[in-house]
Order: C-alpha cells, then structure tokens, then sequence
C-alpha cells in the first residue's frame, strides 16, 4: 500500500491540504499510515467479536466455486489493466485500484475459494458494516475539506459526496482482511493441494 499510496499522492489523484497533516513520509500523511494499521485493526476485531458470537464451520463445496471466484476477481483485474493501458485520465484511480487489489482476491480464491464460499455469510457481514461505516466516515472527510480527491482522475460516478472509486477501493480491502483472515483460521487449502 506504501508504494502505491505514495504514487497516487506524487500523481495527485487525492492529496491533503497542508494545514490538515502533521507531516508526510515520502508523499504520504502521517495519518494515512495509521490509517494503514488502524482499518485492518477495526474489520479484523469487528470479524473476531462476530467469530464469537456466531457458530461457524465451514463445510466443504465444490471447487467450481474457487474456480468462480477466481475468475470474477481475475476479470475485475483485466479491466484495471485496459483502463490503464487504454483509458484515459478519468479512468486511472479506478484503474489502479482493479489492477492493485482484484490479483490478490483472486488469488485467494484460487487458494481457497471453498472455504470462503462456505463462510460467504461470514465475509458479506463483516466486511459490509465496517464498508459501511468507513464510506460514511470518508464521505464526511471529504465533505470537511481534510482530503480531495482529484475530479480528473475520477469517472465522476459518486454517492453521498463519495466517489465510486473510494467506495471500491474500501470494500476491496475491507475483503482483503476478511477473507486473509478467514483463510488463516479456516482454510482447508483444497484448491492447491491434489
């Protein structure tokens, strides 16, 4: 995320007013990589409280599904890269969110798409309130001023004040914790073990 954080500020697809920050390391805010530890901090304890309170255990399916998921977020990934190698400038934040983050959904699926299609419950929930809340507190930062996100990097698609590439770029890596987690405490590995 560093990297590509860094990219996106040096290319000023979403920048910080100067008056906002305490201070950048490389291009990025301070607040930005705490916001790198805090939200895997927030899903994952909000995924762990609803693990103990809900009776879970996966049982095994088909390995179709893996093979589905697999080819939904590989999709997702070839459109990133024909945004990028062929879409203009309105198209690259979304472009480089679908080339960024969809490889290694993708390849979660690929490991262990069993596991997540039978906790599909699971990760829809735990990942969808804490989706939720973070586009209502991105949209209110937006809204205050403490962050702008460049309308000429953008398709110009939003909800509520919140781009449509925001909106993705937090249910991708709200995903991202979820099922990472989901396949550290449950994964059966059937996908890549013969």
């Amino acid at each position: 995320t560093t990297p590509w954080d860094n990219y996106l500020v040096a290319q000023e697809i979403w920048w910080y007013g100067p008056d906002r920050i305490v201070g950048t390391i490389g291009h990025v805010p301070l607040e930005e990589y705490l916001f790198f530890v805090l939200q895997p901090l927030l899903t994952g304890l909000f995924l762990y409280q609803y693990l103990g309170r809900s009776s879970v255990s996966p049982k095994p399916s088909s390995s179709r599904v893996a093979w589905g998921g697999t080819a939904v977020f590989g999709a997702l990934t070839a459109v990133g890269m024909l945004l990028l190698l062929s879409g203009g400038p309105q198209a690259r934040y979304l472009a480089l969110i679908l080339a960024w983050a969809p490889p290694i959904l993708a390849g979660m699926w690929l490991y262990d798409g069993e596991t997540l299609w039978a906790l599909r419950s699971t990760v829809t929930i735990t990942t969808g309130l804490p989706t939720l809340y973070l586009w209502v507190a991105d949209a209110i930062a937006i809204w205050a001023g403490i962050w702008t996100i460049s309308p000429d990097y953008t398709v110009g698609v939003s909800a509520f004040g919140l781009p449509l590439e925001e909106a993705t770029f937090f249910l991708f890596t709200n995903l991202l914790v979820v099922q990472g987690v989901l396949l550290l405490l449950y994964g059966s590995h059937k996908a890549v073990i013969p």
